[in-house]
């Protein structure tokens, strides 16, 4: 997919967006193939999330994540992405074999809803430059020349401006608000409406996609930048998200993100304390917070040699996940009654902050600890933290998956009912037959 390597590919991508000064930080690759793309994007500091189908190619998504690169297994088909709306600062596809043309751009509005106002979208492979290409590709020029007028139309009436093709390589540009679109839209013969007010553009768990076109925030002007202007990576960790400033996350004032960021940090100074891998460059790499909040977890470890996938839980009491796309960090929904879209063996390290107390009577202890000795690789680590009670039982049954753990006081002091449970999975096997055993089979 890149001939000369997908770093000269990205520097080919930066010739046309400015993939350096810290405006570009979230990127979703659709359709990953081994999430080379992804992979080099994480070197110019860009957190790309990358997502890919089992099909027969194999397990893709297992190759990236064992490579340390943030993927998920995923597709594009009926339902919402995982991700909230106004997620990504850039899209792309190469080769991703998705129809985005059809089925009335469902694909390409879908896409619209997770990228950011003023975001792009990367499109290379069929039917980019199909008339150097087309033999090759073993299709008509009809039939390529028809899929891209499909895709251009589309674009079109998401009012996304093409800012250039060139080569193999054409980009798309969101607009920063919607306030031109509906007069540029009535001059369309056909364009998807505009969604209803009352909806929902964040909830994105079992959620069907619709034909229709997720309306930004209201602007007061053609230079307003809807939802809010974000600022530049780096400053973007710390900066008040502007869903947080704007007052549209419930009991999420500007005062609870600071507190809340300077929590973590003196949690996780105190996880480095009771846990001395933890600062050990190359010890980690692929770490999932299962109960994120707002990413205050990921942005203290920032400095680490390490990715956090941060996961909001269907069950919690507030969606946060846009705020920590705004901060510069990624994540997914998910309800952990159920498994978890990746390849048994994919993280290093687990961080279960209140998992169980939210998931009391929801679903059995033992089924989310199963899931998570399925996706945390032999010798990876564990961090509860939970009520005393709770992690008491926590322990009852990781001692049973022959896990290593060890229960520790509370950052502020052994009075407080919460406390940290360390555990370590091992390496085991299934002891072998004794000799009568073997005689009897025979």
């Amino acid at each position: 997919m890149f001939p000369n390597g997908a770093n000269a590919y990205i520097d080919d991508i930066g010739k046309f967006i400015n993939l350096k000064d810290g405006s570009i930080r979230t990127a979703i690759d659709t359709g990953c193939g081994v999430a080379s793309w992804g992979a080099y994007l994480l070197s110019r500091d860009i957190l790309p999330m990358s997502f890919a189908p089992r099909d027969t190619h194999e397990a893709q998504v297992q190759f990236a994540l064992e490579r340390g690169v943030p993927a998920l297994i995923g597709i594009i088909a009926s339902k919402r992405l995982p991700y909230p709306s106004r997620a990504f600062d850039m899209a792309h596809c190469s080769r991703c074999l998705i129809p985005w043309g059809q089925h009335g751009g469902l694909f390409l509005i879908e896409v619209d809803r997770v990228l950011r106002p003023g975001g792009y979208w990367i499109l290379s492979g069929p039917p980019i430059h199909w008339k150097k290409y087309w033999k090759g590709w073993e299709r008509t020029k009809e039939d390529l020349n028809a899929e891209q007028t499909t895709i251009e139309n589309v674009a079109k009436s998401l009012c996304w401006k093409k800012l250039i093709e060139q080569d193999d390589i054409s980009i798309w540009q969101k607009p920063n608000n919607h306030l031109n679109c509906k007069v540029h839209r009535k001059r369309l013969t056909q364009n998807p409406p505009f969604c209803p007010g009352a909806q929902d553009a964040d909830k994105a768990w079992y959620t069907e996609m619709e034909t229709c076109l997720t309306t930004l925030p209201e602007v007061s002007n053609s230079e307003e930048i809807a939802g809010g202007e974000l600022a530049k990576w780096p400053e973007r960790l710390y900066a008040i998200p502007p869903r947080v400033s704007k007052g549209t996350v419930p009991h999420v004032t500007a005062e609870v993100f600071q507190q809340d960021a300077e929590l973590w940090k003196k949690r996780v100074s105190y996880y480095k304390y009771v846990n001395q891998q933890l600062g050990q460059a190359g010890r980690y790499r692929n770490v999932l917070d299962m109960n994120a909040h707002l990413g205050g977890f990921a942005a203290a470890l920032i400095d680490y040699p390490l990715w956090v996938m941060n996961v909001v839980p269907v069950e919690a009491k507030v969606n946060t996940l846009g705020v920590i796309y705004e901060r510069g960090l990624i994540g997914t929904y998910q309800n952990w009654c159920e498994a978890m879209s990746t390849y048994p063996r994919t993280y290093d390290l687990i961080h279960a902050d209140s998992v169980f107390s939210l998931y009391k009577d929801r679903c059995e202890m033992e089924d989310i600890l199963l899931e998570m000795d399925r996706i945390l690789r032999p010798e990876g680590s564990v961090i509860f933290r939970d009520d005393v009670d709770v992690v008491i039982k926590i322990k009852n049954v990781i001692d049973r998956l022959e896990w290593d753990s060890v229960i520790v006081d509370h950052e502020d002091g052994p009075h407080q009912r919460g406390k940290l449970l360390l555990a370590v999975k091992n390496y085991w096997t299934a002891p072998a037959p004794d000799q009568e055993e073997l005689q009897t089979a025979t």
